[in-house]
């Protein structure tokens, strides 16, 4: 199902990037319609007490924003968008499923530990930029909030036997997350934050203490007309 949204995604990457060569004229509105690709470094948040940072990790996305002009300069706008998000989590919590309920604990002796996540990204954003309809390097600053939309995820780790576990679509999973965005840069080249503000698990805790874990993530966004 998730490639049938990627078919999506670039049909109205293609369609808005045609679009948007009739619509820079000079001294008129026009719209800012941008692929995005980004790539970043990601850490689990807000662990509990019996788990450490996440080890190395990292996301992916891409997608397209439309452009909604909000002044004649072209200066401010707001955009919505859609697109499709990788993250790939090395980590320390032991995930399991039994009879559709999941269950957290920790382990010293599994090793591999991981869980990788695609989803559906709808990113929302207030744009600030020096842009004009004949100038396309600029500076910009982009903010705002990015809901995610799970459409599967799948738990992996080695036991001490050396046998590989593994879980798909785990029932405490939350497919439905957001938190917020920050972009800044030059040209195509701009650096992105992305703060969660919901925890990826629901009703999730380990030792009576509550899995309050979110994703923050830190790197590089591209946008291309």
């Amino acid at each position: 199902m998730k490639f049938r949204f990627l078919y999506i995604i670039i049909f109205l990457i293609s369609f808005s990037i045609y679009s948007q060569k009739d619509s820079l004229n000079i001294d008129d509105y026009y719209a800012d319609d941008q692929l995005y690709l980004s790539v970043h470094y990601s850490q689990l948040s807000e662990q509990p007490s019996a788990v450490s940072k996440s080890n190395f990790s990292y996301s992916l996305s891409t997608g397209f924003i439309k452009d909604i002009i909000l002044n004649k300069e072209g200066t401010f706008s707001f955009a919505a968008g859609i697109g499709y998000g990788y993250d790939y989590f090395s980590h320390e919590l032991k995930v399991d499923e039994f009879n559709n309920e999941t269950s957290f604990s920790t382990a010293s002796d599994i090793t591999n530990n991981k869980f990788k996540v695609h989803n559906l990204e709808f990113p929302l954003e207030v744009r600030w930029r020096t842009s004009t309809a004949k100038e396309y390097s600029f500076w910009r600053i982009y903010t705002g909030v990015k809901f995610l939309y799970n459409l599967s995820n799948k738990f992996d780790y080695t036991s001490s036997n050396a046998s590989e576990i593994s879980y798909k679509n785990v029932s405490s999973f939350n497919n439905l997350q957001y938190g917020l965005t920050f972009s800044a840069g030059y040209d195509e080249f701009n650096i992105n934050v992305f703060y969660g503000l919901t925890p990826i698990f629901k009703n999730a805790s380990i030792n009576e203490e509550a899995i309050n874990t979110k994703v923050l993530k830190f790197g590089l966004i591209f946008y291309l007309l």
